[in-house]
């Protein structure tokens, strides 16, 4: 399965995770218990979850979740090195693999070039607006691709 940022995580619900994870758990919960802590249902929690394992912050297996070596390095870090830790970990995973690859690209070149990856995570009627938001949420703001008039590129 190829890994995505799930359209539902915002890196605000990664640094509460992590935190969570570090400080109130040490490191390693079960689910059930992070879902209460965090005050959320599980449905909202899963698409941090998701997106964490898949950048390598966070373990999760058999309803274990487990802050990796860089997630405890991310929690302990200052706003730089957090920016650069994402902008490393972006790289792997879509759609910003397939953005690297394109170099420069708009919203319509980039849903084409990932429904050719098979990468089907966008395919809904918010899925444009849900790739805009992760491009500037995740891409922009770690410092991994810059927006303009034209679209996006990377930075």
């Amino acid at each position: 399965m190829t890994e995505v940022v799930d359209p539902n995580a915002r890196i605000a619900d990664l640094v509460g995770l992590l935190y969570v994870m570090n400080n109130i758990f040490e490191g390693k919960t079960d689910l059930y218990r992070l879902e209460k802590e965090m005050e959320v249902d599980i449905d909202d929690l899963m698409p941090i979850v998701y997106t964490a394992s898949n950048l390598g912050f966070v373990s999760a297996e058999s309803g274990d979740i487990i802050i990796t070596d860089k997630g405890r390095e991310y929690v302990r870090s200052g706003i730089r090195r957090r920016k650069e830790i994402i902008r490393e970990s972006l790289k792997n995973i879509e759609p910003f693999k397939t953005a690297l690859r394109l170099r420069r690209f708009d919203l319509d070149q980039l849903m084409q070039s990932l429904n050719e990856e098979g990468v089907q995570t966008f395919n809904s009627p918010s899925g444009t607006h849900d790739l805009e938001v992760i491009l500037i949420e995740w891409g922009v703001y770690s410092g991994l691709l810059k927006k303009d008039d034209e679209g996006f590129s990377v930075a």
